[in-house]
């Protein structure tokens, strides 16, 4: 029986995997982040570090009218990622060798 591959536990969290999508998508605000997530400043900060402390994670200081921290992906984060969705399909698409009836 082979083993499913490896889930990165950076991304296999439920908003860290919501937010790493988004980010994937295109560099976005805070602000876009904590609305588009639905999370609390400090729940959304908080995960915003566990992605920076593992690399995967590029912020930028931008003037927009008032200063405001724009976030992306790095190119190492963007391969985690890449790594993590190709590992997660594996895992799904793993066909079931048991096939026995569970039992009560």
């Amino acid at each position: 029986m082979q083993l499913p591959p490896a889930l990165n536990p950076v991304f296999h969290q439920n908003v860290r995997t919501r937010l790493t999508l988004l980010l994937n998508a295109g560099a976005c605000s805070f602000t876009e982040l904590k609305t588009a997530l639905r999370v609390t400043d400090g729940n959304l900060d908080a995960h915003l570090r566990k992605l920076s402390a593992a690399g995967y994670l590029h912020s930028q200081m931008i003037l927009k009218g008032r200063s405001q921290t724009m976030y992306s992906l790095s190119p190492s984060g963007k391969r985690a990622l890449a790594t993590y969705l190709s590992n997660l399909k594996a895992i799904i698409e793993q066909p079931s060798n048991d096939h026995r009836t569970p039992r009560r």
